[in-house]
């Protein structure tokens, strides 16, 4: 316990930081799988309705690769500290300005343009945030605590998620559908701002990553990151961003689309969802600290690799557990697809960086875990949810499977090209 407690000032920064940023993109999702459709889009079929609220939800994913590419060139040459600040800055204030949005009954497409605008500013945010907080922990870790020191910010999904969902199922509790409809929704987004004050006040007390700070005294920054990224890296982030997306399907499938789904085709009772995935996101959190301690006695490639098999094993049973009528095995089904993302998950924060070195990591480690986001999460609901149009349920997890085997692959890349990474 030694290292936690030598270091805990940093590794709350990375975990705090990264919950408060997931907070603020999950608490979108719910609202866009429950709310969104019919407050900002014009009335057409339900499932219209919720393809169009699940297509702005994707949009962040596209916003995500910008803002790593802009706040890895600071990251890289300026520092991990100041970055990570404004990343946090960024998305908190596109998350609170959510709240005061008008409806389209109220102002027609105005209302839709001025939630895109705001999801973009979301997801900018969200790029610059997961690399800066992954370095910011494995950067500082001592020999043979890199993935356990990595697992920090991993497990922010988690707190931020429970934090979200938790917020969402009181609201659920307490008022009315139509009360959530006409005000409810906005209350998560205004209370973003006091997790979003807390992570500033943690981050702006935390000092520089020793491994940035060496790499400053022996060498300039380089000019432009991203070209000498594509330059001298292309390889491995090509293989990390394969390598990271059934993290991204499996998350969003067995939350956002599971949720509007669930409910909304499915019939499921809200609150009752809600309960069901705030139990089995816990076992997402067992799964990160699971891999993170594996990975250090084994290797990350390993336990990642069994994550990957697990994926497409999870994929076949996926859908029918969620279209069972049965809470017992739907929360088996969502609890087993998270614990596996955990998996796929926990060890990203030292494999990934690993990739890399110092001098582009920061833009390195956060092109390839956004662009991985496109693929994995952007698409995620909205072919799920044109799966179980066509198929039924049952099919949805056909895209788990597909993903498994994606990430395989980034793996297997990483692996036959003999890419070294750093210890």
């Amino acid at each position: 316990m030694a290292p936690y407690r030598a270091h805990r000032r940093i590794l709350t920064a990375s975990l705090v930081g990264t919950a408060v940023e997931f907070y603020d993109f999950y608490i979108y999702g719910t609202a866009a799988a429950l709310v969104f459709g019919p407050l900002f889009f014009p009335k057409s079929s339900d499932s219209a309705q919720l393809m169009y609220s699940f297509m702005t939800f994707g949009l962040a994913f596209f916003a995500r690769p910008v803002g790593a590419i802009v706040f890895g060139h600071y990251g890289d040459r300026i520092g991990r500290k100041s970055t990570l600040v404004a990343s946090l800055m960024l998305m908190g204030a596109s998350t609170l300005l959510i709240a005061f949005l008008p409806t389209y009954a109220m102002v027609g497409w105005i209302a839709p343009l001025l939630l895109c605008i705001l999801r973009f500013g979301q997801g900018f945010g969200l790029g610059g945030e997961w690399g800066g907080a992954a370095l910011l922990a494995v950067e500082n870790a001592p020999p043979g605590w890199k993935s356990r020191f990595g697992m920090f910010p991993q497990l922010g999904a988690p707190v931020g998620f429970i934090a979200a969902n938790g917020l969402f199922l009181l609201l659920g509790l307490g008022l009315s559908d139509a009360d959530f409809a006409a005000w409810g929704w906005r209350i998560p987004f205004l209370l973003s701002a006091v997790l979003v004050g807390l992570g500033l006040w943690v981050r702006l007390k935390i000092t520089e990553t020793p491994d940035f700070a060496e790499a400053l005294e022996n060498k300039a920054p380089v000019a432009v990151p991203l070209g000498d990224l594509f330059r001298h890296h292309l390889v491995a982030t090509l293989a990390g961003t394969f390598a990271v997306v059934a993290c991204f399907a499996i998350f969003y499938l067995a939350t956002s689309f599971a949720l509007g789904h669930g409910t909304q085709t499915l019939g499921y009772p809200k609150e009752q969802f809600l309960l069901i995935q705030l139990g089995a996101i816990l076992f997402m959190a067992v799964g990160i600290i699971f891999a993170g301690y594996v990975s250090d006695v084994s290797s990350e490639q390993r336990v990642l690799t069994w994550g990957c098999g697990a994926t497409v094993l999870v994929g076949f049973v996926f859908g029918p557990a969620l279209a069972s009528g049965s809470w017992l095995l739907i929360f088996l089904g969502l609890a087993t697809a998270l614990f596996v993302m955990g998996l796929v998950y926990g060890p990203l924060g030292s494999w990934l960086t690993g990739l890399f070195p110092v001098h582009v990591r920061y833009t390195g480690a956060s092109v390839a875990f956004n662009a991985g986001g496109i693929l994995g999460g952007a698409m995620a609901p909205i072919i799920a949810q044109a799966l179980a149009e066509w198929g039924g349920t049952a099919t949805v997890g056909f895209y788990l499977a597909i993903a498994g085997v994606v990430s395989w692959l980034g793996l297997l890349m990483v692996r036959r090209r003999g890419i070294r990474r750093d210890a």
